[in-house]
């Protein structure tokens, strides 16, 4: 059940351990930082992140992009440059975030439903022995 502790509660709790965030009622983004930067997938539990904080949680592990709703594009594009697999759990990926999914992994093209010839073309000039 969550709970209001006061701020330096939360601080002592995260730091401890990032998935305590669980526990806190309207974590701080300051404190929403500190349970990601120790504990990832503290992400999921923190409801409606700032962007800085996805981008933080993103950038240490491509594949929480699962956890966060709607994440905007420089959110998928921070995602997909720390592990381009990561495309897979982005819904609907603009061609933006295609292309730095493969240029981070070609084989990141598996999951992008339809991809355009720009994409096509990118993964067989940057992988040709993909061919």
């Amino acid at each position: 059940m969550k709970k209001e502790y006061t701020v330096e509660e939360q601080i002592k709790m995260v730091s401890q351990n990032g998935y305590s965030i669980q526990y806190i009622k309207n974590p701080s983004e300051k404190v929403q930082e500190l349970a990601v930067n120790q504990y990832v997938y503290a992400i999921y539990h923190i409801k409606n992140p700032s962007e800085k904080v996805q981008k933080l949680a993103v950038s240490q592990n491509g594949y929480v992009i699962k956890f966060i709703n709607n994440p905007n594009e420089k959110v998928q594009e921070f995602a997909v440059n720390r592990n381009g697999y990561a495309i897979k759990d982005i819904i609907n990926p603009s061609v933006h975030v295609q292309e730095h999914a493969v240029r981070q992994n070609g084989c990141a093209i598996q999951y992008i439903k339809n991809p355009n010839e720009k994409i096509r073309k990118l993964v067989l000039m940057l992988y040709p022995e993909m061919i």
